[in-house]
């Protein structure tokens, strides 16, 4: 019975982990994508790294090395791979746990930190309108703008003379769209229960995983396996 308790749980590791593997795997590749052919910019220029491919990138490359560990390591039955497994979930909780600490603690000074550097985006992207170079226009400003029906930083007044067309309808320009800080601010705060809830739904399966490895490694060192 703790035979058929130990493989179950064995086969189910390593399910998980390739699902896992798979979507950090098509992450990655889109994050590839979106570097290759999209021409957007970043709106906040102190961290113009952090544009969403760079992330799919560098989320899908985590995933699938921390996946595949744990698929080899259970499928194998490796104790080196599953201590491995175990210590980079433990990273992660820690690292995600501290990141939503330092968010709620300093919500208001990152809330200031996010104005500014929008309106520092729209300047540059303004200033380089002006100059003639008309691909800014057409960059992360427009589909925000265009998603969230808003207007400049504040309201439309912070694109002075230089307007863009994702600012208009079909038909007309409204002067009196809202500034797209607020309706980000608020979209945030809408899916804030959401984005709670996916943090604690992944910190559980991380800790399943601990546990799984945990469980497979004390079997294995019951059976005296050695290192693989």
């Amino acid at each position: 019975m703790a035979q058929n308790c130990l493989k179950c749980l064995k086969y189910t590791m390593c399910v998980v982990n390739f699902v896992c593997f798979i979507c950090g795997t098509a992450g990655f590749g889109f994050g590839v994508f979106m570097m290759m052919n999209s021409k957007v910019s970043s709106l906040i220029p102190s961290l113009s790294s952090l544009n969403i491919a760079n992330m799919l990138f560098i989320i899908g490359i985590i995933m699938t090395c921390v996946s595949f560990l744990g698929f080899l390591g259970a499928l194998k039955e490796n104790r080196c791979l599953l201590v491995t497994f175990f210590i980079l979930l433990f990273i992660l909780i820690l690292v995600e746990l501290t990141a939503a600490f330092l968010l709620l603690l300093y919500e208001s000074k990152i809330g200031s930190f996010l104005q500014r550097d929008l309106t520092d985006s729209l300047e540059k992207s303004r200033e380089s309108a002006k100059g003639g170079n008309s691909t800014m226009s057409t960059g992360d400003w427009d589909i925000i703008q265009t998603t969230f029906q808003c207007c400049g930083v504040h309201n439309s007044s912070d694109w002075k003379d230089k307007m863009p067309a994702s600012c208009c309808s079909k038909t007309q320009c409204d002067i009196n769209q809202p500034g797209c800080y607020n309706k980000l601010k608020a979209w945030f705060e809408e899916n804030f229960l959401a984005t709670g809830v996916a943090v604690i739904v992944l910190c559980v399966i991380e800790v399943l995983g601990m546990c799984f490895s945990v469980t497979l490694f004390c079997h294995i060192s019951q059976s005296g396996l050695s290192y693989k």
